[in-house]
């Protein structure tokens, strides 16, 4: 009987630990003041603190995002799941064969279309889930941190009628 290999999870590039925040880029005052440029500034940090967070559970950002993706639509065609997170067929096949070589994804005939793929998560794979779905809520909650419960309220609310997005 073949010796099985254990189960890994992607590796996130390494990084410094405790690494200071770079300094904050100097921009002209008139631009300092826009709203597109504080957007553009707190979304960067929201990034990079996720990012951060994803890494301590051994996870890269597009990793986490198809991880998330296939859990609200899994089973899921490989082909629908590119699109609806709008990620390049080549990159998905990326990170599909790293999420499946850690066990945390599987990839099987779809039933609809025996030509093409169906993507699910496996068990790891939907705990992995649960442990970034925790980090990533703590790393934007020392995002949001200067702000008090209602000013996270209401900011949140502006934000998502900003983005137009749809609750």
């Amino acid at each position: 009987m073949p010796a099985t290999q254990p189960r890994r999870t992607p590796t996130a590039p390494t990084t410094p630990a405790a690494s200071p925040a770079p300094p904050a880029p100097t921009a002209p005052s008139a631009i300092r003041t826009l709203p597109s440029w504080l957007l553009g500034r707190a979304a960067a940090r929201g990034r990079a603190l996720v990012a951060d967070a994803l890494a301590a559970e051994g996870m890269k950002m597009w990793h986490h995002v198809v991880l998330a993706a296939v859990a609200d639509l899994g089973p899921v065609a490989q082909a629908d799941l590119g699109r609806g997170i709008q990620l390049d067929p080549k990159d998905l096949v990326g990170v599909l064969n790293d999420l499946q070589g850690a066990g945390l994804v599987e990839r099987t005939p779809d039933p609809k279309d025996r030509r093409k793929n169906a993507v699910t998560l496996t068990a790891d794979g939907r705990a992995l889930l649960r442990r970034c779905a925790t980090a990533a809520r703590a790393a934007n909650a020392d995002l949001l941190g200067p702000l008090s419960a209602a000013e996270r309220e209401a900011f949140l609310d502006m934000l998502e009628r900003v983005a137009r997005v749809d609750g």
